[in-house]
């Protein structure tokens, strides 16, 4: 995507580079206020309203993307709280069911032998 943005911005200088040297003999007078006349030449003034139409624009893009970086960093942080396992510092006070009970040991021998009679 850079290339074809770098030969965008080459053909449009070529452009305008063609349209200087084509246009640069005519003079023009550009009346700003009154009593205010600016002596100026059409590939200046097409340069200057380029970059005065083209300034506004870029600087709201820039601000838009400064935002949405932001707005990504910080859902990214979001999820990784998230999905982060959380240290218990008390393990018994976050269990809901009581803990296990010591399980006595199995005999030996788990059948018991059937009990002598008695003479």
């Amino acid at each position: 995507m850079q290339i074809v943005r770098t030969i965008l911005w080459i053909l449009l200088l070529v452009g305008v580079l063609a349209f200087s040297f084509g246009n640069w003999d005519r003079q023009i007078d550009v009346r700003i206020w009154p009593g205010i006349v600016w002596d100026t030449r059409v590939p200046a003034l097409v340069i200057v309203s380029f970059i005065l139409g083209l300034l506004p624009m870029w600087i709201y893009h820039r601000g838009v993307r400064w935002r949405q970086s932001r707005r990504i960093t910080a859902l990214e942080t979001a999820t990784q709280k998230m999905a982060s396992p959380k240290p218990d510092a008390d393990t018994t006070a976050a269990r809901p069911y009581p803990p296990k009970q010591a399980i006595p040991a199995e005999p030996a021998n788990p059948v018991d032998p059937e009990p002598a009679p008695k003479s």
